[in-house]
């Protein structure tokens, strides 16, 4: 008893060291957009230094040394990908094998202490307590599939819609923070209860070392048991999923747009004025579409965990900054540029 308590304070100590890290992460991210962003005179310096690792492609005119080409965008989601994956595969198995007889452990328990006279209160609340966390973890297999959803077509286009020009070059700094993202926020998504997978996946390496593969415990594969736990998800969470969608379509359509102004058989140094879907109320309608993508998953996990809303801050905070800009650059670079756009939120900013 004694060492089952000292590993389950142990996992707690793991979880919230790890919950901590990733809020902290966020935080150190957001915090010098913030600050960059405030109308102080004494802090024009920080915001143009802070603007020079962030500028990239049409915006970045520049030959610092420190640079990559832009095209590098697809190392991000290729380590997304691999990321999310690995996650989503990671959890998904941990809810299958794991999560029912973690229910069947606590209905034994809430059975034995009717039987033996216990406390029915406490015995209600550690039931509660079990199908809420249950219920976390098949939340976050939904919401790691949502982004499994944005990395894969965000490496899609990549390779198929956008044709970067070869000049087009971003700051090394804004190649490392992209690479921290598409790390942070997939972890994000499960990160409270992320050292009872890594527990569980380590145990199934040292059990598949031990017996081998043909002596390891299969689970009986049905259907339903992928199935099931989704449509039991809250109403929030399908509305949450819905937002997420609306983003991903417009982004796609608004990055098609950017993707056909400069055709292969056109000079690649060439911009143009970008029309239809949302470029028709802003001028990073891309930008616009990652925040409503990211709020998606905030309203679809119920808005109760602060690592999201840090993240979506994060989101936010960067996205408004790199607009800021990109609304400067085409007013600066083109006479008829529609006057009536808004650089990021339609009507508002």
């Amino acid at each position: 008893m004694i060492i089952v308590q000292s590993l389950f304070l142990r996992m707690e100590e793991l979880e919230l060291g790890l919950v901590s890290l990733i809020r902290i992460a966020w935080i150190a991210a957001t915090l010098p957009i913030l600050i960059a962003c405030l109308p102080v005179p004494g802090l024009v310096w920080f915001r143009k230094v802070l603007l020079g690792f962030a500028k990239r492609g049409k915006v970045l005119q520049s030959n610092n040394n420190l640079t990559v080409p832009q095209r590098f965008f697809f190392h991000f989601y290729m380590v997304a990908i691999f990321w999310t994956t690995i996650l989503l595969v990671a959890v998904w198995s941990y809810a299958i094998k794991t999560l029912p007889s973690l229910i069947e452990q606590d209905l034994f328990s809430t059975i034995t202490s009717h039987l033996t006279g216990g406390s029915h209160t406490f015995s209600s609340h550690k039931s509660l307590s079990t199908r809420e966390y249950v219920y976390r973890v098949w939340l976050s297999v939904f919401m790691l599939l949502l982004m499994e959803a944005q990395v894969l077509r965000r490496f899609y286009e990549t390779i198929y819609v956008f044709n970067y020009s070869p000049s087009a070059r971003m700051h090394i700094l804004g190649y490392f923070a992209g690479l921290f993202f598409y790390t942070a926020a997939p972890l994000s998504l499960c990160c409270t209860f992320a050292p009872e997978v890594f527990n569980f996946v380590k145990n199934l390496l040292v059990e598949f070392i031990v017996k081998g593969k043909d002596r390891m415990s299969r689970p009986e594969f049905n259907i339903w048991m992928f199935v099931t736990p989704f449509l039991r998800l809250r109403w929030y969470t399908w509305i949450g999923a819905a937002i997420f969608f609306w983003g991903w379509i417009h982004q796609f359509r608004c990055h098609e747009i950017l993707g056909s102004l400069r055709e292969k058989s056109e000079k690649l140094e060439e911009y143009v004025i970008p029309y239809g879907d949302w470029f028709e109320y802003v001028s990073s309608p891309h930008y616009s579409a990652e925040i409503v993508i990211y709020g998606g998953l905030l309203v679809a996990s119920g808005g109760t965990d602060l690592s999201l809303w840090l993240l979506f801050a994060f989101v936010v905070a960067n996205l408004v900054f790199a607009a800021m800009e990109t609304q400067r650059w085409y007013l600066n670079k083109f006479d008829d540029y529609p006057r009536n756009r808004f650089a990021i939120f339609p009507f508002v900013y």
